[in-house]
């Protein structure tokens, strides 16, 4: 009966820590982050390109992806500098107090680290971001919006 007890407790944990993983990390349900695309590409060439899955890391149980072996060593070294902020969702979201998936397409590099913001047919969150003209304010805001909801389903 101790086993089953310690199992089941054990169980509940390991769940407990995916949902934790799954609330501040915008993955997919392969744990996949930036819908492919690389953190690398996006913080050292200002660009959006997508991985390939010959090169791919894992990062505190996420999966990421990149165009070169030269770019997952990269990341491999430090990956906590290629982390999106905000856990890749769309950073004017956090600002406003919510998550979004954002297009991956859509970012912004700034002092070493890179924004990410949706994009579709109603809604451009980049240039609602820009016409602010506030950078540090928005970040400042987001930052804290995003201790609450790192640990939400939103």
């Amino acid at each position: 009966m101790k086993k089953i007890i310690i199992f089941f407790a054990f169980f509940a944990f390991a769940l407990t820590a995916f949902a934790q993983d799954k609330m501040a990390n915008n993955i997919d349900n392969s744990n996949i982050a930036l819908q492919g695309y690389s953190p690398v590409s996006y913080l050292d060439l200002g660009i959006a390109q997508r991985g390939v899955k010959n090169f791919k890391s894992v990062h505190n149980k996420v999966n990421y992806y990149f165009t070169s072996a030269e770019q997952k060593a990269t990341f491999d070294k430090n990956p906590e500098k290629y982390l999106p902020q905000y856990g890749g969702y769309c950073a004017f979201g956090v600002y406003a107090g919510a998550k979004f998936r954002p297009d991956p397409n859509k970012f912004i590099v700034k002092d070493g680290k890179y924004f990410l913001y949706l994009y579709n047919i109603e809604l451009d969150a980049q240039q609602l971001w820009l016409a602010e003209n506030n950078h540090y304010g928005l970040v400042k805001t987001a930052n804290t919006n995003w201790e609450k909801l790192k640990s939400t389903y939103n």
